[in-house]
């Protein structure tokens, strides 16, 4: 699990999704390497700097970066998520023992320890006070690079000055965190290099996926940020503004890709890709000219899938499309300020299909204002239009989002998830977590099943009642969707 220059680099790069930790996508079994991290080593490499990896997520546990922090014995530990996993920007406490664990590990080594992620912008003050020595605020890649110059220099350098990140207090005073300056967001994405995908064990993540899958998927990004305004969205490392790698870009990404790794899908892992249907044709015309097209997956939004945009994702080879739905009732729409219509979800999965395209659709139950009709409105937009696939998870308020400040004074204690399967509700909404755990479920049966579930779903109305912790909030939603 380590790669690096030479025995005793001055830096260990490292990243704390271990998927065994988790046991829904240790089920799902689809590892992804950590894409942040891997850029972040491709910089260092450039920079000339000596530096060992270390991966986990295919590790057995944290006890193997114990191993190679005693094998390497830095002077310095990055702990870099990868924040173009979705599965890092969920802040589960589980993922957070495990970085907190590497930390503290670390600190017992007497090395200097910086990390990024959302869980560590979120709650700074908690790895700051476990050992991290600096937590980075946004985008890691420069303030990294700089702050481990720095480091190598003089271990006890003065960070005051640097920007993008928030460090602990003077020795007096050590809860008191410091904030400097923010860093400006990279402007140039074609500029950063390449992932460094040879310190990654391929073959291992090649067996991991053929066993469960039939072969091996890889993941690029393409963007950073998103545009939108979802008052449920947290953006805490790239916020809303939307910066695009040129097609070409991607597409010599992709043919290096092919040559070095062979990977047989791709999943291109932007919150958005492709904002604009003349990107993704200048894309399709780009692989098609390499030779570099291999079929992929993507998320994107409904509104986005005009005709000529999904023409160009079929001439691209895109063969799944993730659209965030989330509810067959526009009110709940209007109150997430969605900006999206249930005719534009409808026109979108049906161009998508027509173009031979896999739709699948994020679902979101729970979000306030929701009832029992318009659980019912989602379940029968299901029916109608058949998605290929869903992912169901119920609303989630992560602090820094308007949703959250809605429903602060609600929240029951509890502020994350144990792992990505918890599926708990954080806050008093209209029915218990067990009951949208039973809804979740009859909703992936509408999709699996193709029929009709009448009795399942007459038993369901039958118990909504005796579920339901809060009375129908349909007047409230009104006022939110209006406001």
């Amino acid at each position: 699990m380590s790669h690096g220059s030479p025995e005793h680099p001055a830096v260990l790069l490292a990243h704390s999704y271990y998927m065994r930790y988790d046991p829904k996508q240790s089920r799902k079994l689809k590892p992804y390497p950590p894409l942040s991290t891997l850029i972040a080593a491709a910089l260092l490499r450039r920079e000339r700097r000596p530096f060992a990896f270390f991966d986990a997520m295919l590790s057995e546990g944290v006890e193997e970066f114990r191993d190679v922090l005693h094998a390497a014995r830095p002077k310095i530990v990055g702990i870099l998520e990868d924040n173009f996993n979705f599965l890092t920007k969920m802040c589960t406490t589980r993922m957070r023992e495990a970085a907190f664990e590497m930390i503290t590990a670390a600190k017992s080594m007497g090395a200097r320890v910086i990390v990024n992620g959302s869980d560590a912008i979120d709650q700074t003050a908690a790895y700051l006070h476990v050992g991290a020595d600096a937590v980075i605020v946004g985008e890691a890649e420069e303030t990294f690079l700089d702050v481990t110059g720095r480091w190598s220099d003089d271990p006890d350098a003065d960070l005051s000055q640097v920007p993008g990140l928030a460090i602990a207090g003077p020795a007096g005073a050590p809860s008191a965190i410091r904030r400097t300056l923010p860093r400006r967001s990279i402007g140039n994405l074609d500029a950063l290099p390449f992932p460094a995908w040879d310190l990654i064990d391929v073959e291992q993540y090649r067996v991991a996926w053929s066993a469960a899958h039939g072969r091996l998927s890889w993941n690029a990004c393409t963007s950073r940020g998103c545009p939108y305004a979802c008052n449920w969205c947290a953006k805490p490392v790239f916020g809303r503004r939307y910066t695009q790698r040129s097609p070409g870009n991607v597409g010599a990404e992709l043919a290096q890709l092919a040559r070095v790794v062979g990977p047989d899908h791709v999943w291109f892992a932007d919150d958005i890709y492709g904002l604009t249907p003349r990107w993704i044709e200048e894309f399709a015309r780009d692989v098609r000219s390499r030779r570099a097209a291999i079929p992929f997956t993507m998320q994107s939004r409904v509104n986005l899938m005009t005709p000529s945009a999904v023409q160009a994702l079929a001439e691209a080879r895109c063969e799944e499309v993730w659209l965030g739905v989330e509810s067959g009732s526009q009110l709940v729409l209007d109150a997430m300020d969605k900006g999206t219509t249930l005719e534009e979800a409808r026109d979108a999965t049906s161009r998508l299909k027509e173009h031979g395209i896999r739709a699948c659709w994020f679902i979101q139950l729970g979000y306030p204002g929701e009832d029992w009709d318009a659980i019912l409105r989602t379940r029968d937009l299901i029916r109608d239009e058949q998605p290929d696939d869903i992912g169901v998870s119920v609303a989630y308020p992560l602090p820094g989002t308007p949703f959250y400040g809605r429903v602060r004074m609600d929240l029951k204690g509890k502020a994350n998830w144990s792992d990505s399967d918890d599926l708990a509700m954080m806050f008093r909404g209209a029915y218990s977590t067990d009951f949208y755990r039973e809804i979740r479920d009859l909703l992936h049966q509408e999709v699996n099943v193709r029929g009709r579930l009448e009795g399942q779903w007459a038993a369901l109305a039958a118990r909504e009642g005796a579920h339901r912790s809060t009375p129908a909030l349909g007047r409230t939603l009104r006022v939110s969707a209006g406001g």
